[in-house]
């Protein structure tokens, strides 16, 4: 009630708000019914641009995943699907969470979007993708490269926008069921209604496991028992042709046993909510504007008691982001577009070992020029400016174009800036493990601690003076070029190719600043790191018939620290068999590069429909060469003598029947050869099988 309270209030503030206010726009999305219009939206993209965009015409690297292959895959959660796009790898964090690398970048720089709004809670940099249900996605976009020019912080090595269903002409349902290994059970369904000017779309999910464990000679579980709920509702008002309201209140929950060992157990709970709130109008055929507000909080707790009911810990994570903006389009012609837009972004956390309350404020602008000058030319020009109370101003610039050579083959390429702010932990974090003893701060908390640790004598050296923390961290920033090839042999086959290279300056890493009386060590952050990124990106598809279709990819990459790869090409690297044996020298080929980073990775998909029995079928298998998780030769960077997880390959195998239309019956095997690594991976839990039951109504 008290979720539903906020909403209610926060919707009669937005409609005067935005009553008040002279920026509308209305876009044209009316109900489709044909399958041919159908057809067409999925090759449309909204968020490279920010404006409707054929996926076919952008001289961006773009990928959509539609509704019917997340469908097809039985899928549950958005980390389940993204792994197996090219350039992308899901990859657990050390406290459980599951993230998304995008082209050799980690998590925390890939900006996650649903329907264009940003998900928070980043709790160590990386948003745990496994709390987000698929079952209501129409289609997942996925930008490549700095878009940062449009989306600001965080937006530095691309964007992935989950697109959600939205009201539809008519009254209709369904409920889902999947049953499956661990006892997954997942349970949605979805109702829509929409007739003459109201429109309504819920979504309701549950998602539960007993959890799983990779390691039996221990008393902890890989993942421990958890539930989860997401309950999404959509409501749309046509007020005319020219002008509509969309509201959407949106609230996620989960409880998870909480299990640090046999003596120390315990419970760990998340709580989120979203609502947003958009008004949209158009003034004639050239001119159009809406006004969105955007309010979410995250929120997360845990504990773990003593065998004897006592209280051993307690942690507590609490953000805030309210975002309003609004846009103003225009287009002059069939040929030329402008948008421009401008807002705020209002952001507080409170968690436990921080030392203060932080707050950011950060006001933004941002305008595109999107044009046609020649009948095969696309040129895109864009630039953002951030604003912010606890970092460096940033300006964003984009330039991307597009060149027709001929009807099959288009060459296409970008350049562009992108930033990730310093987030709070990296400023604010005050923390001190209690049994080891090592201390972990923030850039800014550092001027206090240190004094305050020096006066209680527990301070033995300062190798890093305090001096050096009177400034500011600065955002790490990047610039991404990007540069393919689209080559289209017939409407059945296509080909594209994609070479990349992201250049990233003012690394945030931690380092050693002072030393603790009792031998330890304190740790805080700052700017030194460059690091690079390139490779190249192989994408095709081929449908010989209509009832079959391949599609693959394949992904090269190099990822490196300029200073290491530095230290290797003048000969100042070493290395030891053992701790007892003789150390040697490296040469420049032995460096490997970043960690968790594999050299190759592909992906090959096949799906067959037989059309008289109402089957769709489908094999998908992903492939990972070796990557290196840790130094083993004790020079604190990655070389060919280190020891490499070996690379693996995972099939997954879905079929699909309807039967008397308005039935569905699924059954499939993720996982197929049941390949796990019990020491090294902790997210790919073995063979899981499974059975599903789709009603539509």
């Amino acid at each position: 009630m008290h979720f539903i309270t906020k909403l209610l209030i926060m919707k009669h503030i937005f409609i005067l708000a935005v009553l008040n206010s002279s920026f509308y726009l209305a876009h044209a999305q009316g109900s489709v019914n044909d399958t041919t219009k159908v057809k067409q939206l999925e090759e449309v993209v909204i968020t490279a641009t920010r404006t409707i965009r054929q996926l076919s015409s952008l001289p961006l690297p773009v990928q959509i995943i539609s509704e019917q292959e997340i469908k097809n895959s039985n899928s549950l959660r958005l980390n389940d699907i993204l792994s197996e796009q090219t350039g992308l790898i899901s990859v657990p964090n050390f406290i459980g969470g599951e993230g998304v690398q995008l082209q050799g970048l980690s998590s925390q720089y890939t900006l996650i979007l649903i329907d264009g709004l940003p998900l928070i809670g980043r709790s160590a940099g990386t948003l745990d993708l496994r709390r987000v249900a698929v079952g209501n996605i129409k289609q997942i976009e996925i930008v490549k490269g700095a878009s940062s020019s449009l989306y600001g912080s965080e937006a530095l090595g691309g964007i992935i926008n989950i697109i959600t269903d939205k009201p539809k002409n008519g009254f209709n349902g369904d409920i889902n069921y999947r049953l499956g290994t661990f006892n997954t059970n997942d349970l949605s369904t979805s109702i829509n209604y929409k007739k003459h000017k109201l429109g309504v779309h819920t979504f309701f999910n549950r998602y539960s496991s007993d959890g799983y464990d990779l390691t039996e000679n221990d008393d902890l579980n890989t993942v421990e028992s958890f539930s989860n709920y997401t309950l999404d509702t959509k409501v749309t008002y046509d007020f005319s042709e020219a002008t509509n309201l969309f509201v959407l209140g949106k609230y996620f929950t989960q409880n998870q046993d909480y299990v640090a060992s046999s003596a120390l157990k315990g419970e760990s709970d998340i709580n989120e909510w979203n609502t947003h709130l958009k008004l949209n109008h158009k003034y004639s055929k050239k001119w159009g504007s809406y006004f969105e507000f955007y309010a979410t909080r995250y929120k997360t707790k845990d504990y773990l008691n003593n065998e004897n009911g006592s209280r051993y810990s307690s942690n507590h994570y609490n953000q805030l982001l309210i975002h309003p903006e609004t846009q103003v389009t225009f287009n002059p012609n069939d040929k030329n577009s402008f948008i421009g837009g401008i807002g705020f972004n209002h952001e507080t956390l409170d968690r436990t070992d921080f030392t203060t309350k932080p707050e950011f404020n950060s006001p933004f602008i941002y305008a595109q020029y999107d044009g046609n000058p020649t009948e095969k030319l696309n040129v895109i020009l864009g630039a953002r400016f951030d604003d912010n109370n606890k970092y460096k101003s940033q300006f964003s610039p984009k330039v991307a174009l597009r060149y027709e050579l001929n009807k099959k083959i288009a060459i296409k390429g970008s350049i562009g800036y992108g930033f990730k702010a310093p987030d709070f932990r990296q400023l604010y974090f005050d923390f001190t493990n209690a049994t080891a003893g090592i201390t972990v701060l923030g850039y800014n908390a550092v001027t206090d601690a240190i004094p305050q640790l020096q006066a209680q004598g527990e301070i033995a050296s300062i190798i890093v003076p305090i001096s050096e923390f009177e400034g500011s961290l600065n955002p790490e920033n990047s610039v991404s070029i990007n540069f393919g090839i689209d080559y289209k042999l017939s409407s059945n086959l296509k080909f594209s190719l994609n070479v990349f290279r992201n250049n990233i300056n003012d690394l945030i890493d931690s380092r050693v600043i002072a030393y603790k009386t009792n031998g330890q060590k304190i740790f805080s952050y700052y700017n030194v790191n460059k690091v690079y990124t390139q490779g190249l990106e192989i994408n095709a598809s081929w449908k010989p018939i209509n009832q079959l279709k391949f599609s693959g990819g394949y992904q090269l990459l190099i990822a490196k620290d300029k200073d290491v790869e530095s230290a290797f090409k003048n000969g100042k690297m070493y290395a030891r068999e053992s701790p007892s044996s003789p150390s040697f020298q490296l040469k420049k080929d032995d460096y490997f590069g970043l960690y968790n980073r594999s050299r190759h990775m592909a992906n090959l998909k096949l799906f067959y429909t037989i059309s008289k029995w109402n089957l769709d079928t489908n094999i998908r298998g992903t492939y990972r060469s070796k990557y290196g998780l840790f130094d083993s030769n004790g020079n604190d960077t990655l070389d060919t003598h280190d020891i490499f997880v070996n690379g693996y390959a995972i099939f997954d195998l879905a079929v699909n029947k309807t039967v008397y239309k308005n039935y569905g019956l699924g059954f499939g095997i993720d996982n197929l050869f049941d390949f796990k690594d019990t020491q090294n991976i902790s997210n790919i839990t073995g063979q899981i099988i499974y059975g599903k039951l789709n009603i539509k109504f």
